[in-house]
């Protein structure tokens, strides 16, 4: 009953009020941040957050609780740390029986206590106003009237309370004093939970199973309440071994941890190493990641090793056939670029740059018809729950130009400037149009409209001043007329 009276009293309501200030803050932001996403939150990949994409809600529960346990102790013990945990990083909880649950149980116990034994210490705090202390520590009750810091001033200045020879006021002795404990501690799990708390799963799903970088902010309280355990088992240590011990432990924790800090700077040098030290926690997208950069390199066996690890561990991973089929296409190896292009498009039939490069083999090859349809089909995906939109878009557009190519080199040139215009129509902003106008241009010329064809010129020439291939084609159409 007192508890729960002291919870209502003035100050306690006067630190919940701003507890919900800043929580209607963060809404309002969050609220003008998803307005300026047009009313809808972002869409991730499946592999991004397995545990929203699965079906079963008992497994959504456990793993989402389990995950804020997960970066507690990525917290306490940052022995293992990737630039991804996306995927198969975190194991999904899909039993009440896996023993990870028990890592859940004990975190949100321990949480509920810290937080009870503050609130609960501080309204103690306040009852003692007032009555009186025996040796500075307790009353005759028994309870604790001063939090550890002021029993350290009181113990330390203890001189200072029974003489003002020296000048010194009670006053000053105040001013010495830091804030209670307890507040600290309050401060401390505000600055742990609310910043994380959208990080949660809990409002809306997120991109990612566990960032990193989402605990810059949360890592300040748990620093402080780091330091405020510290500070309390050094103040109640009656030795002077003990003691010495803590603050040993204490000094051996900092350049342990620093030199972990260091370790870790090595690792983020340059990507090759960062995507190296992932591999142990990610292998599927560190090894994929590391042929990028191998690739950029010019070490072609190397990358293309990496993409067939990053395969082995997850064999449906559309990006990376489609990377390792572009890798065998630029080295000549056609026939096998051709089938990892075909499974890529299996993985993700919406994969548009995946039907372009297979229909320009096609094309190659003089597989003409097979090559019309897969550019028929890569012009029919439609618009919706795409990765990457602008690259989408681009995949296109370059399909409907070179299915138009093909038409035009039948001597379909009509069914040609029909496929250009509709290309004309998806080009977004950051397409270079340039080859297509002059194409469009071409076509009019064979089939003598030569206006058409001058004004498709001209635009092409705009669009690129130095385009070669126009500025033949229309000094053609000027020699004509």
């Amino acid at each position: 009953h007192d508890f729960l009276f002291s919870f209502f009293q003035r100050k306690n309501l006067s630190l919940f009020f701003s507890i919900g200030l800043l929580t209607s803050w963060g809404t309002a932001l969050l609220g003008v941040r998803l307005y300026w996403m047009g009313n809808k939150p972002p869409s991730f990949s499946n592999s991004d957050n397995p545990a929203a994409d699965s079906d079963s809600f008992l497994t959504r529960t456990l793993t989402f609780l389990y995950l804020p346990t997960k970066n507690l102790w990525l917290l306490l013990c940052p022995d293992t740390l990737s630039f991804d945990w996306s995927m198969d990083a975190v194991p999904l909880l899909k039993a009440v029986s896996d023993w990870r649950n028990l890592h859940t149980v004990a975190f949100y116990a321990g949480l509920l206590l810290l937080a009870y034994f503050s609130l609960k210490g501080s309204s103690n705090d306040r009852e003692c106003n007032g009555k009186s202390v025996m040796n500075g520590k307790q009353n005759a009750n028994g309870h604790s009237c001063h939090s550890e810091m002021e029993y350290k001033t009181l113990e330390g200045k203890a001189s200072f309370t029974s003489k003002e020879e020296n000048g010194i006021k009670k006053h000053e002795i105040q001013k010495l004093q830091l804030p209670s404990t307890e507040n600290i501690v309050i401060l401390s799990l505000s600055l742990l939970i609310v910043p994380f708390v959208p990080a949660t799963n809990l409002f809306f799903y997120v991109g990612f199973v566990i960032a990193e970088r989402v605990l810059y902010v949360p890592s300040m309280g748990f620093c402080l309440l780091v330091t405020v355990g510290v500070r309390a088992l050094y103040v109640k240590a009656q030795k002077r071994f003990l003691k010495n011990l803590v603050f040993c432990s204490t000094a051996a924790l900092i350049v342990f941890y620093g030199l972990k800090t260091v370790v870790r700077n090595g690792d983020w040098q340059n990507e090759e190493m960062l995507y190296r030290s992932g591999i142990k926690v990610n292998p599927a997208k560190a090894w994929g990641n590391l042929g990028n950069v191998l690739k950029s390199q010019s070490k072609i066996s190397e990358a293309e090793s990496a993409y067939r690890n990053a395969l082995y561990y997850r064999s449906n991973m559309a990006d990376m056939l489609y990377n390792l089929g572009l890798l065998l296409q630029e080295n000549s190896r056609f026939s096998e670029a051709l089938h990892y292009y075909k499974l890529a498009i299996g993985s993700r039939p919406t994969l548009a740059s995946a039907y372009l490069n297979t229909g320009i083999i096609l094309m190659n090859q003089g597989k003409t018809e097979e090559a019309r349809r897969t550019f028929m089909k890569c012009s029919e995906i439609p618009d919706e729950n795409l990765k990457d939109p602008h690259a989408h878009k681009s995949s296109v557009t370059s399909c409907l130009y070179n299915l138009g190519k093909l038409f035009h080199e039948q001597g379909h040139y009509e069914d040609a400037l029909m496929v250009y215009k509709e290309a004309i129509q998806k080009m977004p902003r950051q397409f270079a149009p340039q080859s297509l106008y002059n194409m469009m241009g071409e076509a009019y010329m064979r089939m003598s409209r030569l206006p058409e064809a001058e004004h498709w010129y001209v635009e092409s020439l705009r669009s690129k001043s130095d385009h070669i291939p126009a500025h033949l084609t229309y000094g053609k159409l000027l020699a004509l007329t």
